[in-house]
């Protein structure tokens, strides 16, 4: 029996749009009913009555142009962003890799950093002991994980990232582009942990540009056009009909 853990009911999402004051603050402050009901009224649509469900163990590709709302999707799904209306329900440990090294220190050392990063994804110190082996050998930095990361690269600072988030333990894992990032020997070491999270049944929600990487990887696509569902079905049907498009 197939057990939702992602689920979107008629979820709209808006951004408020934020102007600048034309005719200067006292003009703004004569008309300010008027004022403030304009700004309440400048809206921009990212994502429009969304419905669908993710269950346990499944791997769904998210795909469409940029600005379509893919990543607002997934800061619904980690609980960074709240819908506008309708309702976001996700059932299990998350490990959202949506911006990888995002929270560390820059005058921290690596180890430090993972320690940190760890805390704050939800680990214990005392886990994070026990793992710690494990994700610097998986980073792969050599002497420069003990060097503050203001020092590193894009690259290393997603290996460190990327690591720390892949040994979390995860029941659900948020992949925004994840595999664009880093050198091509760390793209395919990030493609095989998936692939192992895969098999051991995690469910995996993954944005990709890459339509090969979504075949290779997912069970299932969805496709946003427009800020809105336009197809959902096996990824090899929905990725082809998206290209077909564009």
């Amino acid at each position: 029996m197939n057990t939702p853990v992602i689920t979107f009911r008629n979820v709209t999402k808006n951004y408020t749009l934020y102007h600048g004051l034309t005719g200067g603050f006292k003009n703004f402050l004569f008309r300010l009913p008027k004022a403030i009901k304009q700004i309440r009224d400048s809206k921009y649509c990212v994502l429009k009555e969304i419905s669908f469900e993710v269950n346990s163990g499944e791997t769904v590709g998210i795909i469409g142009r940029n600005g379509a709302g893919k990543s607002t999707l997934l800061g619904l799904m980690a609980g960074v962003l709240s819908p506008s209306s309708g309702t976001v329900e996700v059932k299990g440990k998350v490990a959202p890799l949506l911006e990888l090294g995002g929270g560390f220190h820059p005058d921290l050392t690596g180890i430090d950093n993972i320690i940190l990063n760890g805390v704050l994804l939800g680990l214990s110190r005392k886990e994070v002991a026990h793992k710690i082996s494990a994700i610097i050998k998986f980073a792969d930095l050599g002497g420069y994980i003990t060097q503050p990361i203001r020092t590193y690269s894009s690259g290393m600072l997603a290996r460190l990232g990327f690591s720390v988030a892949a040994h979390l333990e995860p029941e659900i894992i948020l992949l925004d582009e994840v595999l664009a990032v880093g050198d091509a020997d760390f793209q395919k070491k990030c493609m095989n942990k998936i692939l192992e999270f895969k098999q051991s049944g995690v469910t995996i929600v993954f944005i990709s540009h890459s339509m090969d990487s979504v075949r290779e990887i997912c069970d299932r696509a969805i496709w946003i056009e427009d800020h809105r569902v336009k197809m959902t079905g096996d990824a090899v049907t929905v990725t082809k009909a998206y290209q077909s498009c564009n």
